[in-house]
């Protein structure tokens, strides 16, 4: 299967998004301008897209403000907040769905253009390819809001949305390198996961692949997803979350804290919802730092690996189709 990914059009993607930083609470317009702009591409791609608005009230999450700050330190009780998702479909498209998820929102002072336009452009990007070879293909594109708050417009979404067979979330999925020493791993990972590890190391500590974190109820699609990207160029890394799908993975996390790495983003709503789900992303701060800046801007993206995220994403969109 041949696609014609667009390494301009992601470029063009991420310089537009990037400009500035974006979110529902600390800077509405800069989101709402964000929002116009995807769905703009998105209907032209031929999609159907919605808002899909939301208020929540007294619920735990975190700060929102720049830089890296321990777990702990973030935790915050928010009283009252209102976002907005966006949703879209192929119009005719019927049947169980695999969604892919990205993040539309920023911290406080960031352009995020890892963080997370890199994973919007990726999903736009899908939308392209989708639609040009399947315009029936059961896909559900979600770019939830506020995930730098806690995940909460994902919540939403998790709770929402129906028919959904599987989730694929793109997390901070633009920055690369191949100098040697310039990945980390999280304190405890070569004890927690050693396979992942040694692979890790044994390519010099390069961060040159992408992480594609899953649990049971996804791996065959965790290993579709690498396959695809392989077929691409681009390396990647399996790892596996031990915990199941549901509410035992939730108190799980509490008692082993590095597992809690693994649930950063959207995807983890909708495991805690049973619903299997993976996340591919480059690491974040454990790679780039540039992470919850104002330096991640659109310049420090690898836009050809970039690319190939996209084409692996809209691979197994397709693929999924025809084996189900």
């Amino acid at each position: 299967m041949k696609l014609d990914v667009s390494v301009a059009r992601l470029t063009a993607d991420v310089a537009a998004l990037a400009t500035e930083p974006r979110g529902s609470v600390h800077a509405p317009a800069a989101m709402d301008r964000a929002r116009r702009y995807v769905e703009d591409e998105l209907r032209a791609a031929g999609w159907s897209v919605r808002r899909d608005p939301f208020t929540v009230r007294w619920r735990f999450g975190v700060s929102d403000r720049p830089g890296a700050r321990a777990m702990p330190l973030k935790v915050r009780l928010h009283r009252r907040l209102s976002g907005t998702n966006l949703i879209a479909r192929l119009p005719g498209a019927t049947g169980p769905a695999l969604v892919v998820a990205a993040h539309l929102d920023t911290v406080q002072g960031s352009p995020g253009a890892d963080d997370n336009a890199s994973g919007v452009a990726a999903a736009l990007e899908v939308a392209r390819l989708v639609r040009a070879a399947d315009e029936h293909a059961p896909v559900t594109l979600v770019f939830p809001d506020m995930e730098e708050l806690g995940l909460i417009g994902a919540k939403v979404a998790a709770r929402r949305l129906t028919g959904v067979r599987a989730v694929v979330c793109l997390e901070s999925v633009g920055y690369y390198s191949d100098v040697p020493g310039s990945q980390r791993l999280p304190g405890g990972m070569a004890l927690a996961f050693p396979t992942a590890a040694g692979e890790v190391r044994s390519r010099g500590l390069r961060c040159d692949f992408a992480a594609v974190i899953h649990r049971r109820s996804s791996a065959a699609l965790a290993r579709a997803w690498q396959t695809a990207a392989a077929a691409h160029g681009l390396r990647s890394v399996l790892l596996r979350d031990p915990r199941p799908d549901g509410p035992a993975g939730v108190a799980l996390g509490v008692l082993v804290p590095v597992l809690n790495h693994l649930g950063r983003s959207d995807h983890a709503a909708f495991w805690n919802r049973s619903v299997p789900s993976l996340m591919v992303t480059d690491t974040a701060n454990f790679r780039n730092a540039h992470y919850h800046r104002a330096t991640d801007r659109p310049d420090t993206v690898d836009y050809a690996r970039l690319a190939a995220v996209a084409a692996a994403t809209a691979r197994i969109c397709l693929e999924e189709r025809r084996t189900t």
